[in-house]
């Protein structure tokens, strides 16, 4: 059994279910337990009764240690503040002997077995966000990307997260401040920190915009298979749709302006993902026609801020990183 976690609100609720139908479809040995943070999302979850996952309320989770500081950080932040919270409360709640937590953006397009298995006798598994030469932000940002992290039930495991949630507690916040940014930077020393901790290297795993053009992708009979200049062919095991936006009029920004995304990503990525975010949300509606179910609307000023972009979009129902729903369903 493979045991994942994961935290989102309405803004959220296409993508998180989006995501938990990938799972449904790559395997059928896993639970996911859903932290959800409103309680619009928390009541239509419950109510959608997912065979293979578990709801958790705000009530249920939140510790006195949470509360005394969610008034001092911003909705972000503060799920950024609890995301280690999540995967302690899973393991110890539910007495697991192991918990992935997974970022509510992501679509798994096979078996995620294939990274965990790779721990092998380690105790924590973290990713690399491998960024393409040019979009370098690990000083920033971090080395390594909260996205898809293991932790198990292990004197070693549990070591690494009580140090985690308790430097998370003391300071979270979407700034870089004195070598910190979010929950993110705390890990780019964890290798020699702490015993036990792997490095994922199948790069299979952790595929995103800021990475996706040093790979191309084909698809093999349902599978997506990617391949870059210095690697084998392998798997696509999971894309993270990082700044993926619904847009006014229909339309998606697909991810931030600075970055490329070739043709083949497009089409054998992220269609797809569009295609998971139409039957998740028709999953919603059904049950609830007036859910919540994304985020406002961005406007499209990026287009329509230049003549010939909006001709472009226009005509051909895409343009740079932006694209009509038409186009990709």
């Amino acid at each position: 059994m493979q045991y994942f976690c994961t935290l989102f609100n309405s803004f959220y609720l296409s993508r998180g279910l989006a995501m938990y139908n990938s799972l449904v479809r790559q395997t059928s040995d896993f639970h996911l337990f859903i932290f959800a943070f409103d309680q619009p999302s928390c009541e239509l979850l419950k109510g959608m009764d997912l065979p293979s996952a578990t709801i958790i309320s705000l009530q249920e989770f939140e510790t006195e240690e949470l509360l005394s500081v969610k008034d001092s950080r911003t909705v972000g932040e503060y799920c950024w503040t609890c995301t280690s919270f999540t995967i302690w409360h899973c393991i110890h709640h539910y007495n697991l002997d192991h918990c992935t937590y997974l970022d509510a953006d992501l679509l798994f397009f096979s078996d995620p077995k294939v990274l965990t298995d790779e721990m092998g006798e380690n105790d924590v598994l973290i990713t690399r966000h491998n960024y393409s030469k040019e979009y370098d932000q690990s000083e920033l940002s971090g080395i390594y990307c909260v996205q898809f992290l293991t932790f198990k039930n292990t004197v070693r495991g549990l070591k690494a997260l009580d140090w985690w949630c308790k430097v998370c507690l003391d300071w979270c916040y979407s700034r870089f401040e004195d070598g910190k940014f979010g929950d993110q930077k705390y890990l780019d020393d964890w290798t020699e920190r702490f015993e036990g901790v792997h490095v994922l290297e199948n790069y299979g795993g952790g595929v995103a915009p800021w990475n996706s053009k040093d790979y191309k992708f084909q698809d093999a009979g349902g599978r997506v298979i990617i391949q870059s200049e210095r690697e084998q062919k392998t798997e696509l095991v999971f894309y993270h749709f990082h700044d993926f936006r619904y847009c006014e009029n229909g339309n998606f920004r697909l991810t931030a302006e600075q970055y490329l995304l070739n043709g083949d990503v497009v089409r054998n990525v992220y269609q797809p993902y569009a295609k998971g975010l139409k039957q998740a949300e028709q999953q919603v509606t059904q049950f609830d026609p007036k859910a919540v179910y994304h985020e406002r609307l961005l406007p499209m000023k990026w287009i329509y801020v230049s003549l010939s972009r909006r001709i472009r979009f226009m005509v051909s129902g895409a343009h740079k990183n932006y694209a009509k729903k038409s186009y990709l369903l």
